[in-house]
């Protein structure tokens, strides 16, 4: 067997001593495959992020990885006028050297990566005049002329439409099934990490975590421990093929008066353990 792309052992971090945003994460990470994090807002999933680019370091445990990494943040701003063609280039900055201009093949690199993703028109158009989707992607375009082996995404279909959502999973899963990219994504949307994800990892607390495959994590009743809201998973037919989603069971009419009461988190919490 090959080794990890990314193994974690022990792994814990705090910003104030002694109190652990996360605490004794074990997980490996198998090259060319997609690993969604998945939980709420403040249980870690940036945090964790930036542990495995090595941008903060651990307070115990371990992170290795196997493989050059491409991360892209949540919300990616530059504060210059670049083009998109400058944008891919920057992949090519270690290649490239600190006080060299690209060259010829670099450029054509850069076209070609941008051509891929169907952004080649758009080349010398600036970065910020792009749509969400399509900055997605000329960051797409950067990590592979950088040739990454590894790409970390936080949120990576944040404050896109569906259509655009739509589209940058599908090149997530091409960049992981075609190219053997291993990426690791972070995530608000079960449905999302059900369709494209092999494995899952629920960050349920501290040091309370749930991870296998990606259809076996995913479970209405993970899930609404983790949400401390009902989801259900359901199942039809689109086009020839099955396809199961998560859908939340959002109140309506009489339920309006009883969903605004807290979760029981006790009764939730009773039943998992």
């Amino acid at each position: 067997m090959s080794e990890p792309a990314i193994a974690v052992s022990g792994l814990g971090y705090f910003y104030r001593p002694g109190q652990w945003v996360l605490r004794h994460l074990k997980a490996s990470i198998s090259p060319g495959k997609i690993f969604a994090l998945l939980g709420p807002n403040g249980r870690g999933k940036t945090t964790l992020l930036h542990l495995l680019i090595g941008a903060l370091k651990p307070r115990e445990g371990s992170v290795t990885v196997n493989g050059k990494i491409a991360f892209v943040p949540q919300l990616f701003q530059v504060s210059f006028d670049y083009s998109a063609l400058d944008m891919v280039l920057m992949g090519r900055a270690k290649k490239i050297g600190l006080f060299s201009q690209p060259s010829r093949k670099d450029e054509e690199a850069a076209l070609a990566a941008l051509d891929r993703f169907g952004m080649a028109d758009l080349a010398g158009r600036p970065f910020h005049e792009l749509s969400g989707g399509q900055r997605q992607l000329v960051i797409f375009a950067r990590a592979l002329v950088a040739e990454a082996e590894i790409l970390i995404l936080d949120e990576p279909t944040s404050a896109l439409d569906l259509k655009n959502q739509a589209l940058v999973l599908d090149w997530i899963g091409t960049l992981s099934r075609k190219d053997g990219l291993t990426v690791v994504l972070t995530t608000h949307h079960p449905h999302h990490a059900l369709a494209i994800a092999d494995e899952a990892l629920l960050m349920m607390g501290e040091a309370d975590y749930a991870a296998g495959p990606a259809a076996e994590v995913l479970t209405e009743k993970a899930l609404t421990l983790l949400y401390g809201a009902p989801l259900k998973r359901i199942a039809f037919t689109h086009e020839g093929r099955r396809i199961e989603t998560f859908v939340p069971v959002l109140p309506v009419g009489s339920n309006v008066s009883s969903a605004r009461q807290q979760p029981d988190f006790a009764r939730l919490w009773a039943a998992r353990h």
